[in-house]
């Protein structure tokens, strides 16, 4: 299959991919089990598109079951490069209003019960810089075509992941608040972390739908709240996407994003194990040679 450079994860209503088309289903094998769904591969003007809906066509999966380490390795398997995430979000601050979009630079991982890396068996551990967690120049290029596209834009915030699949308390999203956030899903862990292993770069576009529960004059948040506020921005997504993604060929492989495992892997080379060598080739190959 021709290579795949550019990947599209939908989240919470957006299922499809509007304007792909000659739109190809494949499966993949991956060491982690299945995807999320089937990945739609088409075209986008002259350009080859990935797209996944992340919980799956008719939202079958919840954000603590995603099966996140297939998914990003099947990508990583076609040639994605860039990832693009398109997320529901909550607001904890009164300027990021609902139908607004936000692309954060920062990240707060407040999961509780999910593996964030790839190297998960005991002979092989690898310790990734993730000061940055979002691949800066793929977010500002987002920011950029969402602006162009009509929407209200934040260039930066920090997105607390939650666990979920509940909503937070009063209580919590107080809390959240103080602590400095700005916005709060449940899908960019383990994304970000894997996207970071697998050299992908990575970032997310927050669609908000919602105030959380915190705002005293607005009602609290719901499936129907959130569903209603990310299709009122699917128009503005799909033009964002259209217009950008001609331009992703742009991002230069000098990015760190791509070199993310350099200096990473901490086990002797001689240690590890053939099994997990074979297992992780995709990722390591270049860092650790198979004897």
């Amino acid at each position: 299959m021709e290579k795949v450079r550019f990947a599209v994860l939908g989240g919470s209503g957006l299922y499809d991919l509007p304007g792909l088309y000659q739109v190809q289903p494949v499966d993949i094998n991956t060491p982690f089990g299945h995807t999320s769904d089937q990945i739609m591969v088409g075209r986008l003007g002259n350009d080859l598109v990935a797209f996944l809906p992340r919980h799956g066509k008719g939202h079958l999966i919840n954000p603590t079951k995603l099966p996140v380490h297939a998914n990003i390795w099947a990508l990583k398997s076609i040639g994605v490069e860039q990832i693009i995430s398109i997320s529901a979000v909550g607001s904890l601050r009164e300027d990021y209003a609902p139908r607004h979009i936000v692309i954060p630079d920062q990240l707060f991982d407040h999961t509780k019960r999910r593996d964030s890396t790839f190297f998960v068996e005991p002979g092989l551990v690898a310790h990734i810089g993730f000061a940055e967690p979002f691949c800066p120049k793929l977010a500002a290029l987002c920011a950029d075509h969402a602006e162009k596209a009509g929407a209200t834009v934040h260039r930066k915030g920090t997105y607390i992941c939650m666990e979920g699949p509940a909503f937070s308390t009063k209580g919590e999203s107080n809390v959240y608040r103080k602590w400095g956030m700005d916005i709060i899903g449940m899908t960019a862990i383990p994304e970000a972390k894997l996207a970071r292993e697998a050299e992908i770069c990575y970032t997310t576009v927050a669609c908000v739908t919602d105030y959380d529960v915190w705002h005293e004059s607005e009602e609290g948040v719901t499936v129907d709240m959130i569903i209603a506020n990310l299709n009122a921005n699917i128009n503005t997504v799909k033009t964002m996407i259209t217009t950008l993604i001609p331009e992703l060929g742009t991002l230069h492989d000098d990015c760190p994003c791509r070199h993310g495992l350099a200096g990473a892997i901490i086990t002797a080379p001689e240690k590890i194990p053939a099994i997990l060598r074979r297992k992780y080739s995709l990722l390591i190959e270049k860092y650790i040679k198979d004897e």
